[in-house]
């Protein structure tokens, strides 16, 4: 099949009556078929304008419009030029209820022989947007686009596990035994937006340095580039393939061991497009570790078992959620369970008991009557993996998957 892709191409120019506007375009397959006009909802007194162009000399945001054809994740070029060393980055949905700061971009710096800003995989959901462009420093800003990359898809299958009194029984697993990533059951999420959580890896498509099968395990590795010291990774996820409601849920792998990075093993709801889907869709998170809980000589480091609903989540910082010291967890393999049923969660490390939830009085405690698909990655950075900073001298880390496996009781 022959990919479309949609340009959405926001120039920013005086108009007739003297007030600035924001030029949309789209554009498929090269051919214009959409053209709207959309003037800017709010601009900061920081901003000045001059000759159809943005100009701040300390900080500034501009508020627009934006009507998104086509849902997925969209290549986003800002457009521009700074002197000093000024950042840019957007904010969606800026006028959401609860006065949540979506970021779908991370703060990038102005590439001055490309003389743009160059952002890949920002989520975007079909219809209007309230999107706000912040400036960090003195800069002039021309134009913005947004190029889809790739097309929002939902899994066409979903699991649904019972949950009797029977012994376990597995229904899906990849046990990692070949030579190659198995791409009917794995799509590789791709991009630098900062993933939520102002992460600063780059996840590849199919590159074997970041990921890969070996010796029935496979290999996600985060690579430092020594000539520009940016970071890129692999984030694996079952969602366009398969999703999963209910069951036991298991990752067996072992974790990296140097500050810096955040490893996971964990679902995501189906419904998930755009950050205003989370965390209304529900998220497990199975396996999570930083590298500044790893104890340096003995491998021991912390599991965190949570999960995040409407109700529940980190930047309410009310999420219900267990910590769990692991022996050598850099050293040897250890499994990593959560036990789904309609009335709760219980996770295990394994085998023993660490966590339980059991809130499901309503859609905002228990958004998990729904399916989720399963998401593997290794991120660098970013608000909790670089909380304490990443080690200096540090140039790879590896987090390693012996299988991953789902089980229904019959």
């Amino acid at each position: 099949m022959i990919q479309k892709f949609i340009s959405v191409i926001l120039i920013f120019s005086m108009s007739c009556t003297g007030q600035s506007s924001l030029q949309e375009k789209v554009v498929q397959d090269g051919t214009l078929i959409v053209q709207t006009t959309a003037d800017y909802s709010e601009i900061s007194s920081e901003v000045n304008v001059d000759d159809g162009q943005f100009n701040t000399t300390n900080q500034g945001w501009i508020i627009f419009d934006l009507n998104v054809p086509q849902a997925g994740r969209y290549q986003v070029k800002i457009y521009g030029s700074s002197h000093s060393d000024a950042t840019v980055y957007l904010e969606d949905y800026v006028d959401n209820k609860e006065a949540r700061h979506y970021k779908i971009t991370g703060q990038v710096s102005f590439n001055k022989n490309l003389g743009y800003a160059l952002i890949d995989g920002s989520p975007l959901n079909i219809g209007a947007h309230k999107i706000k462009l912040h400036i960090k420093g003195a800069a002039i800003i021309h134009k913005i686009t947004f190029t889809l990359m790739s097309v929002y898809e939902s899994s066409p299958q979903t699991y649904t596990q019972r949950m009797g009194d029977a012994d376990w029984s597995m229904v899906w697993s990849d046990e990692f035994n070949g030579t190659e990533i198995d791409i009917s059951k794995w799509v590789f999420d791709v991009g630098n937006w900062g993933w939520g959580n102002e992460e600063i890896q780059y996840y590849t498509k199919a590159d074997r340095k970041n990921a890969r099968v070996k010796e029935g395990n496979l290999i996600i590795e985060a690579l430092k580039d020594a000539q520009t010291n940016s970071w890129t990774s692999a984030r694996l996820t079952t969602r366009g393939k398969v999703s999963f409601l209910y069951g036991k849920i298991e990752f067996r792998a072992r974790v990296p061991e140097k500050k810096g990075y955040w490893a996971a093993g964990w679902m995501l709801g189906d419904s998930y497009v755009d950050e205003g889907s989370w965390p209304y869709c529900g998220e497990i998170d199975i396996l999570e570790n930083v590298g500044y809980e790893i104890q340096p000589l003995s491998g021991d480091g912390i599991a965190h078992l949570s999960v995040h609903t409407p109700a529940y989540y980190f930047k309410r910082n009310n999420q219900i959620t267990s910590t769990t010291l692991v022996k050598d967890m850099v050293g040897s393999f250890h499994t990593y369970t959560m036990e789904w049923s309609p009335n709760g969660m219980k996770g295990l490390i394994d085998g023993v008991a660490s966590y339980t939830y059991d809130k499901t009085a309503n859609d905002l405690e228990w958004p998990f009557n729904k399916a989720h698909n399963l998401i593997i990655n290794l991120a660098m950075g970013g608000n909790w993996g670089g909380a304490q900073g990443i080690d200096p001298d540090l140039t790879s880390q590896k987090l390693i998957i012996d299988y991953v496996r789902v089980f229904e009781k019959r």
